[in-house]
């Protein structure tokens, strides 16, 4: 770890801090909520040993990174434009992509907004859902798992960042790294969501230490939820920018992962989505979609070999 580079890059209008290792062709790696390029360590070693350059910034809103303060200011074209000038600035036409969670979200619409920049993509936990034309993304939500879903409790500023700041943030990154429910995280309205830390966290999983606990919790003690909960506030506001791109497919070569108790592979006809032609008709290049079995929400951290070597076994062949 201590072989990681740190800078701050200035990007889009704001001061982005990435850490990197290795030489050779790049790979970006983009992370989720509520995490940190901390959450790709694993696959920053691994690729950097076998002749790769591993770049993870701090997303918008993130840990070293500048978090406006307005959620206008997240949409997905927001956070695009922050990595297009970001490779820019480190001097790079093109790279190798690897999303999870919301940086997967990203990691589609960058290779459908600009896929002259990416080699090819590995992305994971969050399938490419493409812009209905009629529907906004909450909308759509609150039709499939009613107003007690958390992005859609994740709406009103403030009611989640006091949630949040309810226990020690470190009770807060145990609850969310080692829970391993499959189910759609749903809080019913009439009850403070507060309520997803009342009971005791579950014991740290072999995956994960108290060092890595801590080390999220330093960063998210400085700054806050606040950040990272904007994206799911952009989330319609994305929608209205998108409009032009409805009906694009993704054109970039990808190989897919997901864990089987990882909740969005278990959303409403998520499986059928994947393995009966729904994905594959959105992203015609897709090679592969790998089901980890027994593996939950953050599979790049809880199983870190096989994660990276899905990853390399896949980018090198281009």
């Amino acid at each position: 770890m201590e072989k990681i580079i740190h800078k701050n890059l200035k990007v889009n209008g704001i001061n982005m801090h990435v850490a990197e290792i290795g030489e050779g062709p790049a790979v970006l790696f983009l992370h989720g909520f509520p995490e940190l390029w901390y959450s790709w360590r694993h696959q920053m070693l691994h690729l950097s040993s076998r002749g790769y350059r591993a770049i993870a910034p701090d997303l918008r809103g993130y840990g070293d990174t500048d978090a406006p303060p307005s959620s206008g200011s997240y949409s997905v074209l927001h956070i695009i434009g922050d990595l297009v000038a970001l490779l820019n600035e480190l001097g790079l036409e093109q790279v190798f992509l690897v999303g999870h969670d919301w940086g997967a979200y990203v990691a589609w619409w960058l290779c459908l907004v600009r896929p002259d920049l990416i080699k090819a993509l590995v992305n994971t936990s969050v399938v490419f859902q493409p812009r209905h034309p009629a529907v906004k993304p909450l909308q759509g939500y609150r039709a499939v798992l009613g107003d007690g879903f958390y992005m859609c409790r994740f709406q009103e500023a403030g009611k989640a960042e006091a949630a949040f700041a309810s226990v020690e943030t470190t009770t807060v990154f145990k609850t969310f790294l080692s829970t391993r429910d499959p189910n759609p995280l749903c809080v019913p309205p009439e009850i403070g969501l507060e309520a997803l830390f009342q009971q005791p966290p579950p014991a740290l999983p072999p995956w994960l230490t108290d060092e890595d606990i801590e080390y999220y919790a330093s960063k998210f003690n400085k700054t806050g939820f606040t950040g990272g909960l904007n994206y799911y506030r952009a989330m319609d506001l994305s929608w209205e920018l998108t409009a032009a791109w409805t009906g694009s497919q993704i054109k970039v070569p990808v190989r897919f992962i997901i864990g089987d108790v990882d909740l969005t592979y278990n959303f409403p006809s998520a499986r059928e989505y994947i393995h009966e032609g729904g994905l594959k008709k959105h992203v015609p290049l897709l090679e592969k979609a790998i089901v980890l079995e027994g593996v939950g929400h953050f599979l790049n951290q809880e199983k870190p070999d096989e994660v990276s070597q899905h990853i390399y076994e896949f980018i090198k062949k281009f």
